[in-house]
C-alpha cells in the first residue's frame, strides 16, 4: 500500500486548519509555504477535501480555506476517501483461471479467491484503523508531542503572513 504525497500534506493541512478561529480563512500559498509543499500540487489536495466538504473555500483578498466541521467527526479515512478515491487498495484479476491445467468444470468463479480474500481482509484492517482515528485523536497526540512555544510561533508566523 502506497499512498500519495498528498495524503500526508491533507491530513497536515486539516490539523493546522482545525487550530484556526472561526471566521479566518488560510490560503493554499500560506499552507504551502508553512509546510514546505508544492502550492500547485497542494491545490489539488485541497480542491479534493473541498469537494469532500471536510474544508471549505472562499475566493477574494481575504479568501483561502478553513475547515468544514468539527475534528472529532472527521476520520483519517475521510481524508484519505477524499484524496485518493474509495477504491479498494488490490484488484483480483483472477489470474487463477489462467492455469493451462484447469479443466472448465473446475472454473468455478462463484467464489472468491483464497489470496483475494486475504487482501480484502487487509485492506478493511487498514481503512479500519483510519476510520477510527479521528482528526481530534491526531491533533490532541500532536498536543503532546509539540512544545507550546512552536504553536505561539506558528500562530504568530501565520498572522505575519495573511498580513
Amino acid at each position: 500500500m502506497k499512498l500519495s504525497n498528498q495524503i500526508e500534506w491533507a491530513i497536515h493541512c486539516m490539523e493546522l486548519l482545525a487550530r484556526v478561529p472561526d471566521g479566518i480563512y488560510i490560503p493554499t500559498k500560506v499552507l504551502a509555504k508553512f509546510h514546505g509543499v508544492p502550492k500547485e500540487y497542494l491545490s489539488k489536495a485541497l480542491q479534493c477535501l473541498a469537494a469532500a466538504e471536510l474544508i471549505e473555500g472562499t475566493l477574494g483578498p481575504r479568501g483561502g480555506y478553513r475547515i468544514a466541521r468539527s475534528p472529532s467527526k472527521i476520520s483519517l479515512l475521510d481524508i484519505v476517501e477524499a484524496i485518493e478515491g474509495t477504491k479498494k487498495s488490490f484488484n483480483c484479476q483472477e489470474i487463477r483461471f489462467n492455469n493451462p491445467c484447469l479443466k472448465k468444470e473446475h472454473k468455478d468463479r462463484s467464489t472468491t479467491c483464497t489470496i483475494a480474500k486475504a487482501m480484502y481482509q487487509a485492506d478493511e484492517a487498514w481503512r479500519a484503523v483510519l476510520r477510527k482515528t479521528k482528526l481530534s485523536d491526531i491533533i490532541s497526540g500532536i498536543n503532546n508531542e509539540v512544545p507550546s512555544i512552536i504553536f505561539e510561533l506558528s500562530e504568530e508566523w501565520i498572522q505575519n503572513e495573511l498580513s
